[in-house]
């Protein structure tokens, strides 16, 4: 109530980047966050060979430099992922470039994968003393050809692979010009190819977005089997506005509660077409710990927040937690 009453209206009477920033300060400072304990024992699990204390992450893009790694146990996620991080160093696409769609409980952004590159992140890494999962996604450098995707991946992959739980590749972001275009099957396969003669011992997912057919859901399906993929996450943001009662008229990825029926639709689909033995990770939409439930019952193994996240603070996660009912796996 604290938040939602207080806290949260004076962040949000800053921009949304400015908010993100202070936020980020109040976590890695020590003011924003509780102690390091599990609140439930019986939400462990283990996905792709690794333990998470519990199956709420922190979706890619919160925390793009890993700045708060070892913190974030501390607001009861059992997993975060870092990034999406590229090559070569970029600061993204000019601002403003995150927008809040306050009344409909969403976030707009075309941030353009703004981070300090995969060297500086495996630094980061390194230093790091964080007790749960860290998942590291991989995105392709602005400056680098649609052709030379696999390389410039690689590039990043072969800086990191050592360093993380599990590693994604992102082809789903709308902000980085014909990134989309990477989720057919040529160009994945060429992609995980690359990463796979590099190690093949990690974890490996495939981060998709909601706005792909079910025929080239069952396209990037069919190369997750063959590439023996650990997992699938979906979704990424989406840029239809159809569901939004009033279009913003800003250019970006669509998250939040507009998001959640079309992110779901691709996580059912996903689940009757995957093998058992690949996990999918549902993120999407998740405001309430009945949009969590739901990702689980449409067959989603682990869920990531970010935009809940944002609108519900730090007691999203812990609240989310107290409310689960116990899971199996």
């Amino acid at each position: 109530m604290m938040y939602e009453h207080i806290l949260r209206p004076l962040l949000f009477s800053f921009d949304p980047e400015t908010a993100h920033h202070l936020a980020m300060s109040g976590i890695t400072s020590g003011m924003i966050g509780g102690t390091r304990d599990n609140l439930r024992t019986d939400l462990r699990k283990t996905v792709f060979g690794v333990d998470f204390p519990n199956p709420i992450g922190l979706a890619a893009g919160f925390d793009k430099d890993g700045v708060a790694i070892d913190f974030w146990e501390r607001l009861g996620f059992g997993f975060i992922e870092v990034g999406t991080v590229t090559f070569h160093p970029q600061p993204g696409n000019p601002k403003p470039r995150l927008f809040r769609v306050q009344e409909e409980m969403g976030l707009i952004n075309r941030m353009g994968f703004n981070n300090h590159g995969a060297e500086a992140l495996a630094r980061k890494l390194a230093a790091s003393q964080a007790t749960i999962p860290v998942g590291v996604n991989l995105g392709k450098s602005k400056i680098t050809p649609l052709e030379e995707a696999a390389e410039d991946y690689g590039n990043s992959y072969r800086l990191l692979h050592e360093l993380g739980d599990y590693f994604v590749v992102n082809v789903s972001s709308p902000n980085t010009p014909g990134l989309r275009d990477l989720q057919d099957k040529d160009s994945l396969k060429a992609i995980f190819s690359t990463l796979r003669e590099i190690d093949d011992k990690p974890p490996l997912l495939v981060k998709i977005a909601p706005d792909l057919s079910e025929s080239a859901l069952d396209d990037v399906v069919s190369v997750a089997s063959e590439y023996q993929l650990a997992g699938i996450i979906a979704t990424n943001t989406t840029i239809d506005r159809s569901m939004l009662a009033s279009d913003p008229n800003e250019t970006g990825g669509l998250s939040g509660a507009p998001l959640t029926g079309k992110s779901n639709v691709v996580v059912a689909h996903l689940r009757s077409v995957m093998p058992e033995s690949m996990a999918l990770i549902g993120v999407g939409g998740i405001m309430a710990t009945a949009d969590a439930v739901r990702k689980f019952e449409l067959g989603a193994d682990l869920i990531q927040v970010y935009t809940g996240f944002v609108y519900g603070g730090p007691n999203f996660v812990r609240q989310i937690l107290s409310e689960l009912p116990p899971l199996e796996g």
